[in-house]
């Protein structure tokens, strides 16, 4: 079978695709997506597709399952809105200015250093792991946490040298 069959095969399904998504989710335009998904999926497969009994089947269940998904996405992201709406705004007492400043700073260091910075420090892990997940050793990630706290430290990157903080 050639890329021939493979656009046949695609133009002959697409609509059908639509056809059944459109009465599964009850959106036209939401079916329009899921179908180029499952046909994007068909071509990515296409090999192993072509030698099955019933590829139309396989397609047809692929699309589902991407409808599924897509329902599942949405309603873990309905839950998530009202469980923000339902807590007192947070974010406010973040965005101060001494955050912002913070962040821009962060942002300033070069990214080694940053990502040094983030792994140990933001994202609570220890050295050798942040290590392993840069693919440095050990030391030079120790060392580029050490500079990039000494950086942020700086009146410079700061920015008003007298609310800068000092070393210790």
């Amino acid at each position: 079978m050639s890329d021939e069959d493979l656009i046949s095969f695609c133009r002959r399904e697409h609509g059908r695709l639509v056809g059944l998504l459109s009465l599964y989710c009850g959106d036209a335009a939401v079916a329009e997506e899921l179908a180029q998904d499952a046909l994007a999926r068909v071509c990515r497969d296409w090999r192993r597709v072509r030698r099955m009994d019933h590829p139309s089947a396989w397609a047809s269940r692929v699309a589902i399952n991407l409808a599924n998904s897509h329902f599942r996405r949405r309603s873990a992201e309905r839950r998530a809105r009202e469980r923000l709406a339902a807590r007192p705004d947070e974010t406010a007492e973040l965005d101060t200015a001494l955050a912002l400043g913070v962040r821009q700073a962060a942002a300033a260091l070069p990214p080694r250093q940053r990502t040094a910075l983030l792994l140990h420090y933001f994202c609570d892990l220890p050295f050798a792991q942040a290590a392993d997940l840069m693919g440095s050793p050990e030391p030079t990630v120790k060392s580029l946490a050490r500079r990039g706290i000494a950086r942020l430290r700086s009146p410079e990157l700061l920015g008003n040298p007298e609310e800068a903080p000092h070393a210790v």
